[in-house]
């Protein structure tokens, strides 16, 4: 029999405005809140351990498969308390963290890899994961993470996608042996390099590297790299916003390999 929640002051429901709202609070519970139907159907074909399906029937115009002890039925006024949108669907989930490794990622016969170090902004980084997804690339590999990608502004940044892409989280040095153990050739973007990006030959194996919005990449990323590449800017700024550039130097990966 499905649950009902009607208070807004319920402890449940409490912690999922907490879960929703703060990383520390999401490392402690393990846990984590995906909100839409989308989303939630990506994550549950990506194997997330749903722990509770939240709906609202006033909302409802779709149906998700997932255990009837998990589920909780919640009134309209419960449903935006919990929701961190303007127009929900009616579906939350609360979802266990799994950990993310590098010996996790399997690849593919010639892998892409996307690496993003320091990458601060929410929508940034589920921008990127969407782009990811669109390219078909084999795994989006963080380093010095400054948003845990558990976020809700990144899920739904990614609309899903985020639980689509293999990805792990990984010190700098573990990603550059990573990828010299699988001789994939590392691209860095940097507005200092002399080479444009689609002058560069992405037809091996490749990991593309982008930095910080504001720093862009350390030294230590500068000093590993096979090859730096950049945009060429026409303009009076020096470089694009790190979703953008991920996505015009992406899709120049794909439409090589496309060839």
């Amino acid at each position: 029999m499905t649950k009902k929640i009607e208070s807004l002051q319920n402890k449940k429901i409490k912690q999922i405005v907490k879960l929703r709202d703060s990383s520390r609070e999401r490392q402690t519970a393990g846990r984590f809140v995906i909100e839409g139907y989308r989303e939630i159907s990506l994550a549950l074909a990506g194997d997330a351990e749903i722990v509770n399906l939240i709906y609202c029937p006033d909302y409802l115009k779709k149906e998700l498969a997932v255990a009837e002890e998990k589920i909780i039925a919640v009134p309209k006024k419960v449903f935006n308390k919990i929701s961190c949108r303007e127009n929900p669907d009616g579906f939350l989930a609360v979802a266990k963290i799994r950990e993310r490794q590098l010996e996790d990622i399997k690849l593919s016969n010639r892998p892409l890899v996307i690496i993003l170090e320091a990458v601060e902004k929410p929508g940034n980084l589920g921008a990127i994961f969407r782009t990811a997804d669109a390219v078909g690339a084999d795994a989006v590999i963080i380093n010095d993470p400054k948003t845990d990608i558990y976020n809700p502004n990144v899920i739904r940044a990614s609309q899903g996608t985020v639980f689509a892409v293999p990805t792990a989280v990984s010190s700098i040095e573990e990603t550059i042996k990573f990828c010299q153990n699988n001789k994939i050739k590392i691209f860095a973007t940097t507005p200092a390099a002399k080479l444009e990006y689609d002058e560069a030959d992405y037809g091996s194996d490749s990991a593309i590297v982008l930095g910080a919005e504001d720093k862009g990449l350390s030294k230590k990323w500068l000093e590993a790299v096979d090859e730096k590449i950049k945009i060429k800017m026409r303009g009076k700024i020096d470089s694009l916003n790190v979703s953008v550039s991920a996505a015009v130097i992406l899709f120049e990966v794909a439409r090589q390999r496309d060839k």
